[in-house]
């Protein structure tokens, strides 16, 4: 059997333990993440589980073994590439614990892009949950039922699925100087752009994305002065996705 470990196939790095690297590697192609290895698919749908449309590093196989791992979860995870209509990968309007600006969805009529769903059993979704501030209500983000009407999901053998859930940032999103919000451009290019523009933001992270992201991860109150910084700077926008997150918790 060929070797389908996550180091082999270059996906065992996680963005938790090396911040630069988000959102991380994504696969190839659809596959079961199972322990350390990325093993064949037998179907695309199960409907046993909730499918989540990841944008940011939960479509990282390392950054799902590390969420899992802290666990104790050990049951095998499937990730589907799809063909999505509608979302595009934007700039969460908050500085992560972990040490990077992750990303967050925005509406984007008529885009169209590759992104994977990841099927989570119970256990699984209340990681994923948790690890997203979803229960908090201070967490940054929220679980959103995003339907079929608005965003398209197909699947390579063609079918479509009614809807996905997905982390919509309840901060908003970062603009691109025109109230539209930005792509995310990967970790690097993105810190070095937003130093580059704020002398406030360098006040409080340094000049190079390595400051950035020791600094962040050594302090919790930095960060939360680092996404208040991002609303004073009028540099937040909505991501369109607002309405469909849930009034409480999810």
């Amino acid at each position: 059997m060929d070797d389908r470990s996550l180091e082999t196939l270059g996906l065992a790095d996680a963005p938790r333990d090396h911040p630069l690297l988000y959102p991380g590697a994504w696969p190839a192609d659809s596959g079961l993440l199972d322990g350390d290895s990325l093993l064949p698919l037998d179907r695309l749908v199960h409907d046993d589980r909730a499918p989540v449309l990841a944008v940011g590093s939960n479509a990282c196989p390392g950054q799902l073994r590390r969420k899992m791992d802290a666990f104790g979860i050990v049951s095998p995870l499937p990730m589907v590439k799809a063909r999505v209509t509608g979302i595009e990968v934007g700039v969460s309007a908050h500085v992560s614990r972990l040490g990077y600006v992750s990303a967050s969805p925005f509406h984007a009529p008529g885009h169209l892009r590759e992104l994977f769903v990841i099927w989570l059993d119970d256990e699984q979704l209340a990681v994923i949950d948790a690890s997203e501030g979803v229960p908090r209500p201070d967490g940054n983000y929220g679980r959103a039922w995003l339907p079929a009407s608005d965003v398209r999901i197909e699947l390579a053998d063609g079918i479509t699925l009614p809807g996905a859930f997905s982390y919509v940032n309840r901060h908003g999103v970062l603009h691109d100087g025109t109230e539209a919000p930005r792509t995310h451009p990967g970790q690097r290019p993105l810190i070095t752009e937003l130093l580059l523009g704020s002398a406030r933001l360098r006040q409080l992270f340094g000049v190079t994305p390595e400051e950035f992201c020791a600094r962040a991860r050594a302090d919790a109150g930095l960060c939360e002065r680092g996404t208040l910084l991002f609303a004073a700077e009028k540099l937040v926008t909505t991501s369109g996705l607002e309405a469909y997150l849930p009034a409480g918790p999810a």
